[in-house]
Parts: C-alpha cells; sequence; structure tokens
C-alpha cells in the first residue's frame, strides 16, 4: 500500500466549547523502514500535531476566559466607584473622608491613565521645513 497523502483531525471539548484541528500531509515513503511503517509514524506524529495544537488552543482559551472574567469584574467594579463617586461629590469638600477623597484620586487616575497619549512625531515631515544651502531655515 503506498499512502501519498494523509489528514488527521482532533477534537477537544473544554467548558462547552469544541476545538477542531484538522491537518493534511504529503508523506514521503521511508528510506530504511518499510512504507507501511513510515508512513503509520508520520500519520501519528501528524495527529500528535494536531493534539497538542488542540491543546494549546484550549490552554489560550482558558486564559482569554480568565481576563474576560477580570474584564467584567473591573467593569462592575468600576461601576460602583462611578457610583460613589457621584455620591462623594455631592457631599461638601470639608465633609469628605479619606476613604471619600481616595475614590475622587481613583477616578481622576483612571481619567488620566486613559487619555491619549501624545504621538511627537504626529505633525513632523521634512518637507514642511525646507532647508537652504547652509543647512538653515
Amino acid at each position: 500500500m503506498n499512502i501519498i497523502t494523509a489528514s488527521v483531525r482532533v477534537m477537544k471539548s473544554y467548558d462547552y466549547s469544541h476545538f477542531e484541528i484538522s491537518l493534511s500531509a504529503d508523506l514521503q515513503p521511508g528510506l530504511i523502514a518499510s512504507e507501511t511503517t513510515d508512513t503509520a509514524a508520520q500519520v501519528d506524529e501528524l495527529r500528535k500535531t494536531a493534539a497538542r495544537l488542540a491543546d494549546k488552543s484550549v490552554a489560550q482559551y482558558k486564559v482569554a476566559k480568565a481576563n474576560a472574567e477580570l474584564m467584567e469584574r473591573d467593569a462592575q467594579d468600576l461601576d460602583m466607584l462611578r457610583y460613589r463617586h457621584r455620591e462623594v461629590l455631592k457631599k461638601p469638600e470639608g465633609e469628605r473622608t479619606p476613604e471619600d477623597k481616595a475614590i475622587l484620586k481613583a477616578i481622576a487616575d483612571r481619567a488620566h491613565r486613559m487619555r491619549p497619549r501624545y504621538d511627537y512625531e504626529d505633525d513632523w515631515d521634512e518637507r514642511d521645513y525646507p532647508q537652504d544651502d547652509e543647512g538653515d531655515l
């Protein structure tokens, strides 16, 4: 039997999500071992590669899911922080507790972190600033 092309499919389920990896390869007959043994070994190696990729997909899914859960929790915390921020702003400044001041600072810090970064190269173009022969403007 002479198998020229082989394909493998590995399916893995995790957390009600399904991961499927399909690989195919052109096989080359072995030089030392019999073609059947060499072909089977090549197909088995292809299957192992597909299984490793499926495992890696599940691992990446676990990380992405954990990050999404953290983001959801952070969003809920942010909603609560914004609510408390509005309540703190209603108080006169002299009646604010250290915790109230911390809430105001946390919102201010978040706003500072979320601002767009200045791009120092945004408006620089050499063609806009021609130089004369001595290199001066």
